[in-house]
């Protein structure tokens, strides 16, 4: 049975296509958004249409011990007939950008990736046609509450040669529609900024060029249902005067539950010479957290004369102190 959807965060980008080397399964990552199904060119995977409209992504609800029936559609764009391996895969962001990513079917799987079973493993689509798979998606009892993503995967069972190198490594292919589960229960959401970072670029010399800096840290979601943070950035110098105070760029639209990404943006004209502290404050509905770094940014000349001339006005009185001796002696 079906249930109807529960509130959700907008509409992201679809699952999009991937090379998956093959015997080393790579996550499958999110590229190029389209308007509806998953698509790579060749073949595309989405829910199979009900009623007069298609449906850009599964969006699901159910109660923990609930069993839900659906079913996926794998188009066959080629001239010639393809044979998919069919399997569900849990969601997660990846470390480098927070992309959506899934699990491969070598990878365990928790949720979705568990949860989810298509009525056939194998399906084989004729060339320029269509297949209809139904699939079951049973929630256990001890379900936890919230969000739990995931996608119903096609993968090439072709194992394409891969590009050349010392080792020769084959590529499969996957597209994947995305599965957006709400497991009805309390909604906790949680947001944290965690290990912030500061890393100056700075010329040797104050006032004699431009200067930058680094700045890192990792969003994490601590609740149990996806959010889309909002980042902003603000740096403070001596006596508490503000330097920049700007919202960042390049956050994911969804940061799914229990998941940590790891960001940075480059602060331009950050100070040569100065004292403060570096805050990064990240939102999204009911949740909110916040992490700070200070920095000290002293030029490294301004560091060197001085201990330069210490160190020689050190050997000149360790060897006034030597000649002395001598002439003692």
């Amino acid at each position: 049975m079906r249930r109807p959807p529960a509130p959700l965060p907008p509409l992201p980008a679809p699952l999009a296509t991937l090379l998956v080397p093959f015997l080393a399964l790579a996550a499958l990552l999110c590229a190029v958004p389209s308007a509806h199904a998953a698509d790579n060119g060749e073949w595309s995977v989405e829910p199979t249409a009900s009623g007069p409209g298609r449906r850009p992504y599964f969006y699901l609800s159910a109660d923990p011990g609930t069993t839900l029936t659906d079913s996926v559609t794998v188009t066959n764009k080629t001239a010639a007939p393809l044979t998919f391996l069919l399997y569900g895969a849990d969601a997660y962001n990846t470390e480098r950008d927070g992309g959506f990513a899934v699990r491969t079917r070598e990878e365990r799987q928790r949720g979705v990736g568990a949860w989810a079973k298509p009525d056939r493993a194998r399906v084989t689509v004729p060339a320029r046609s269509a297949v209809t798979v139904p699939y079951t998606l049973t929630v256990p009892e001890d379900a936890e509450p919230g969000d739990h993503p995931g996608a119903l995967v096609a993968l090439d069972e072709r194992v394409a040669a891969g590009s050349g190198g010392a080792v020769a490594v084959g590529v499969q292919r996957a597209v994947g529609a995305r599965v957006y589960l709400r497991v009805n229960g309390p909604a906790m959401p949680a947001l944290s900024v965690e290990d912030v970072r500061y890393a100056p670029d700075k010329p040797l010399v104050p006032g004699t060029g431009d200067s930058s800096a680094l700045v890192s840290y990792t969003l994490h979601n601590r609740g149990n249902v996806t959010l889309a943070p909002k980042v902003a950035l603000r740096a403070e110098g001596l006596f508490g005067r503000t330097l920049l105070a700007r919202d960042l760029g390049g956050v994911p639209g969804e940061l799914l539950p229990r998941q940590r990404i790891r960001l940075t943006t480059s602060w331009a004209g950050a100070p040569q010479l100065d004292w403060g502290e570096v805050t990064l404050t990240a939102s999204a509905r009911d949740a909110r957290g916040s992490g700070a770094a200070s920095f000290l940014a002293v030029p490294w000349l301004v560091v060197a004369v001085p201990f330069a001339a210490g160190a020689g006005a050190g050997a000149l009185v360790w060897v006034r102190a030597r000649r002395r001796a001598a002439r003692a002696g």
